[in-house]
Formats: C-alpha cells, sequence, structure tokens
C-alpha cells in the first residue's frame, strides 16, 4: 500500500521519452536527459549491467538527476543487483526525479531450441571470457588489499606483543614460584610429621592425624572440583593460576586483552585468506606433485 501511495505521487502521464530498440543484437535505452533536454543512448551489455549500473550511468551523465529508480509493472521497486537483461524482457517504469516514464520492452521473436541453446552457449562463453581477463586484475588487487590490511594489523599488534610478552613472563615467573612454595610445604609438612612420630610421639597418636590431614587434602580437592568444574590436574591447574596472574596483571598494566584477540583473529583470517587467494587452483597454475620425503 505504501508503494502504491508513493508512486500515486508521481506524475503517471506516459511520456515516449523512453525507448528500447535492439542494435546489432544488444539492447539500447535511449531518453531525454530533463536537464540537458538531448537524447541519450545507453547500451545493456548482457550478463554485465545492473540496474544499479544503469541508474549510475544514466546520473553521471545528467548531474541535474538527483533521484533515478526503476519499478516493475505491479509497482514493486527492481533491486539494484537485478540485472537489466532481466528487466528488460518485460515492461517496466522508470523513475527520474518527480517524472514517471512507461518504457515497452521490443518482444523479440521466438528462437528456436536449438538457436536459444547456442545463445546461452555464447552467453556463457562470454561470461567465461569476461572472468578470464579479469580475474588477474581482480587477484592482484585482492592481494595488495590483503598485504595492506596484514601489515596494519602487525603494527597495531607490535606494542601489544610487546607489552603481552612482558606480562606473560611476569605471570610465569610468579606461577613457578607458587610451585615451588607449594613443594617445600609438603617437604616441610612430611618433614613434621616424621619428626613428631618417631622423635615426639609415637605412630598410636599420629596415625589420627595424618588421616585428618589426608581428609583434609580430599575436602580441598573437591572444593576445587565444585569451584572450577575440572578434576585437580596439575597441569590445569598450572595453567588455570597463570592465567588468573595473566589477568590481574594486565588489568594493572591496562593491556586490553579483547582487543589483542581480536587483532589476532583478523590476522589469522587475513593470513588464511591470502594463503587460498595464492593457492594454484586460484592463480589458474598447474598443481606440482609433492614428493613424498625420505
Amino acid at each position: 500500500y505504501s508503494m502504491t501511495f508513493s508512486l500515486a505521487m508521481l506524475s503517471f502521464s506516459p511520456l515516449p521519452e523512453v525507448t528500447v530498440n535492439y542494435r546489432y543484437g544488444l539492447p539500447v535505452v535511449t531518453l531525454t536527459l530533463p536537464t540537458r533536454g538531448e537524447r541519450c543512448q545507453f547500451t545493456i551489455k548482457p550478463m554485465a549491467v545492473t540496474v544499479g549500473a544503469f541508474l549510475q550511468d544514466v546520473q553521471r551523465e545528467d548531474k541535474g538527476i538527483e533521484k533515478a529508480e526503476v519499478f516493475a509493472r505491479d509497482g514493486s521497486k527492481v533491486s539494484d543487483a537485478t540485472l537489466m537483461e532481466v528487466v528488460l524482457m518485460n515492461d517496466f517504469k522508470l523513475v527520474i526525479n518527480s517524472k514517471m516514464y512507461s518504457v515497452s520492452s521490443p518482444k523479440k521473436g521466438k528462437l528456436s531450441s536449438e538457436h536459444a541453446t547456442e545463445m546461452e552457449d555464447i552467453k556463457s562463453l562470454v561470461h567465461r571470457l569476461f572472468v578470464a581477463i579479469h580475474i588477474e586484475d581482480h587477484q592482484v588487487r585482492k592481494e595488495r588489499e590483503l598485504l595492506q590490511k596484514l601489515e596494519y594489523l602487525k603494527e597495531q599488534l607490535l606494542p601489544l606483543e610487546q607489552m603481552k610478552d612482558r606480562i606473560a613472563d611476569s605471570a610465569d615467573a610468579k606461577t613457578s614460584r607458587l610451585l615451588w612454595v607449594g613443594l617445600a610445604l609438603m617437604s616441610t609438612q612430611g618433614g613434621a610429621l616424621a619428626w613428631l612420630t618417631w622423635w615426639v610421639y609415637s605412630w598410636d597418636i599420629m596415625e589420627p592425624v595424618t588421616y585428618f590431614i589426608t581428609y583434609g587434602s580430599a575436602m580441598a580437592f573437591y572444593a576445587y572440583f565444585v569451584l572450577t568444574k575440572q578434576d585437580y590436574i596439575y597441569p590445569h591447574a598450572k595453567d588455570r593460576q597463570f592465567l588468573h596472574y595473566f589477568y590481574r596483571k594486565s588489568k594493572s598494566q591496562r593491556f586490553n586483552v579483547q582487543q589483542y584477540n581480536k587483532l589476532k583473529e583478523d590476522l589469522a583470517e587475513a593470513e588464511e585468506s591470502l594463503r587460498r587467494l595464492r593457492q594454484p587452483l586460484q592463480l589458474r597454475l598447474p598443481i606440482q606433485q609433492i614428493n613424498d620425503k625420505d
């Protein structure tokens, strides 16, 4: 309803300024430029020109055109990504500024099935030739963009990497000291229990003490599982303590971990894109046979 209302605000008087005819097998749209009042022809290349590209060419030709749109016969707006070849299959409406032009597409004669198949093959061949001609320029441009992006990301990561290394060294040193302190405490505990068992008291007295110490250690490990939802495995516990020291040091040093991770992900994605771009299949190069190493 809103689209119908917006179209009703425009001038519906069919104007003959826009015509479509075929020349050398290509559709040619001829229209009168509103500002210059001159007739201008636009040749539509099959499988290459979209509605957006056609409207941009029209606006580029006449700087006084502020608005240009294409509508189907039912009043629905045609997307800019639609090929003009599809639009020209039926009548359509061309809106320039505040005027609407009813455009009648010329009906082409019906082709035989063999001729139609031949035309489709020709169109496919033209499309492949176009891609083959422009693929090298596209890949060079894409590679240049990826290299510039990689250089920019590396420049952004350099100071963060240096700060991250300093924080990681500090956290690793604290974690190592904590491990050595734990070993020292366990050695001291074992020596104290041995001294109390053989020199101060007897085993009958120390046996309940060692039992409760063992039971208390089991409770501590169970509490670790309740808090972390992980078993108390020494390498995992070491990594967890390292991360604790790392994030605490990062907060004090104002090191943005989220920004660092985002830059690392972008860098890995750009490197993967560059690697895929340089593959032999993408560059249309023969694939070299990989010899087995001894």
